[in-house]
């Protein structure tokens, strides 16, 4: 590993004073990934700023029904707390289902959202990677590519987003909040994450230097109705094949309102504008999902190795849907529905 300055924070002010003084400085919270890509050599900073100690661990449920989530916030705690629970199970559950019970006791908010791809030519320093150093090509188009994007690549990436809260945080449609050198400033998550485009060494637009210090959650009734599935190789302790993030509001037959959001598919946490738009207004049905589903995946370009994502998708969209209103092959909507008893999201 390479020799670095450590230097610990006094408040977001001085956290980012620091970072903007050294050009390779990184925010340290805690490190549950940053450290591993430095031992790896993929991450070479010159300084590292502690942010641990800034007091960025409240969640503060606010008077028009947002949730302010610090930026300090353990993925554990968060994960546990009753709001989250019972107002954004999505997002419980998305935490409940990343990496394992020791790292959730010290990953953060922040770092979650910061967390880079897993990608093997991004982690091997041996091999080109665009994303680690642009210009040198992806030999992840033609060579493995079963864990890789199927939506919005470019020819120079089709690396993917790792995480898991993001992708609920991105079906709620959530903002984070940060701080540079010319103040408070703030981005809603779609906005937040990049697709790879041209520079795909570019995970964000968080400006360079800036330290996170909350995400808000904006007041969504029907967030109370929602859920996350994720496929994966095992059962714990594995990164996203496919997963979906959904939370949808029914009157009677018809779907009044949704949001979906997809994991392991693309660069960034994608929200599929595309299947929410088939299904607002329209019946509650198994056919109607798979609809919505195929009107978001038709934009798909997979390789021959991750072609399965397609169809995984699709049933995880199918799955989440029927689990929240309680659709089956023969009935419909039924009277025990999940969104009514709150059983599939608690």
């Amino acid at each position: 590993m390479k020799t670095f300055e450590y230097e610990r924070a006094t408040d977001v002010d001085d956290a980012v004073r620091r970072l903007a003084a050294e050009p390779t400085a990184k925010p340290l919270a805690g490190g549950t990934n940053l450290v591993d890509l430095m031992k790896l050599g993929v991450e070479r900073p010159d300084r590292l700023v502690d942010v641990s100690h800034l007091g960025l661990t409240d969640v503060v449920e606010e008077p028009d029904g947002s949730l302010t989530i610090g930026a300090g916030v353990l993925n554990a705690d968060l994960a546990a707390h009753p709001a989250v629970r019972t107002r954004f199970p999505v997002l419980s559950r998305a935490l409940l289902a990343g990496a394992s019970g020791q790292l959730r006791n010290r990953a953060t908010t922040a770092g979650n959202l910061l967390q880079r791809t897993r990608c093997v030519y991004f982690n091997d320093v041996s091999k080109p990677c665009n994303k680690r150093e642009p210009g040198t090509g992806c030999p992840a188009i033609e060579g493995l590519s079963r864990e890789l994007a199927v939506l919005g690549t470019s020819h120079s990436c089709i690396a993917t987003h790792p995480g898991d809260m993001a992708v609920a945080l991105t079906a709620l449609d959530a903002t984070v909040h940060f701080t540079t050198t010319e103040g408070p400033s703030s981005l809603r998550i779609g906005d937040f994450y990049r697709l790879p485009g041209d520079e795909p060494e570019r995970d964000t637009n968080l400006p360079v230097g800036a330290v996170i210090t909350a995400v808000t959650i904006p007041a969504l009734p029907f967030a109370a109705h929602s859920t996350y599935r994720k496929a994966r190789d095992r059962r714990s302790y594995a990164f996203a094949l496919a997963s979906v993030a959904a939370a949808i509001d029914v009157d009677g037959d018809v779907v009044r309102d949704v949001r979906i959001a997809f994991g392991a598919a693309s660069h960034k946490p994608w929200r599929a504008s595309a299947a929410e738009d088939a299904l607002r207004g329209g019946p509650v049905t198994l056919s109607a999902f798979a609809a919505a589903a195929d009107a978001e995946l038709a934009a798909a370009t997979p390789t021959d190795q991750n072609a399965f994502k397609v169809p995984l998708l699709r049933r995880l969209v199918v799955g989440v849907l029927a689990e929240l209103t309680g659709v089956d092959d023969a009935a419909g909507p039924t009277n025990g529905r999940a969104a009514d008893t709150g059983e599939a999201a608690a």
